[in-house]
């Protein structure tokens, strides 16, 4: 048996400079729905509305093997290079079986434990709060954070977005998106520390 090496990140570029190259929108509307539509007839796969999370042991393993399928089928769309980086089965399953079970957000007494969890499990979900990505006024960013962080049942803060930095605009590639991030990460943890618990996770 040949011996399967892990896929790192620097093969992954390689292969996302060199891969199948694809259209986007034929990629998205055709592709996608293509194979999707394939798979959902073959697995016998359909959504109960009345369960958002399915229970049913047999319809979870038909729905890993379904996503297994069709990334391997499929592949990972680079919208930056317009190619499709593939993998094999064997190097999906290497990659699931080395993933980290637990990972620990934040430090000292505000950090939680993010734990791998089955539907079944008795321990309440980690709890994450914030807007989201959602765009966020200066003038409001650093108190909507704390509103968040001031939480008790918040474990760790998913940001926003400062929609501009300084009364300028963040353009994407420009000095001005970089200063927005360097402040959105002092004004949230400035945030957590006005909420009392500068150690959370972001």
């Amino acid at each position: 048996m040949a011996f399967i090496e892990r896929v790192g990140v620097f093969e992954t570029y390689d292969r996302a400079r060199t891969g199948p190259k694809v259209d986007e929108n034929h990629w998205d509307r055709k592709l996608t729905f293509q194979t999707t539509s394939k798979l959902k007839e073959k697995y016998k796969l359909k959504f109960d509305r009345s369960k958002i999370i399915p229970t049913d042991t047999d319809m979870i393993d038909r729905l890993f093997q379904a996503g297994l399928e069709m990334l391997v089928e499929m592949g990972v769309y680079c919208m930056d290079t317009g190619r499709v980086i593939k993998y094999t089965e064997e190097e999906v399953m290497m990659a699931v079986a080395g993933a980290p079970k637990q990972l620990t957000l934040g430090e000292g007494r505000d950090s939680r434990q993010l734990v791998a969890r089955s539907f079944d499990d008795p321990n309440p979900p980690l709890c994450q709060g914030g807007p989201t990505g959602a765009p966020v006024s200066e003038n409001i960013f650093i108190a909507m954070h704390e509103a968040y962080a001031r939480e008790p049942l918040v474990d760790s803060i998913v940001n926003g977005v400062l929609s501009t930095i300084n009364g300028r605009e963040p353009k994407p590639n420009s000095p001005w998106e970089i200063a927005a991030v360097k402040g959105e990460t002092s004004m949230i943890r400035l945030a957590m520390m006005r909420a009392g618990r500068p150690g959370m996770g972001m």
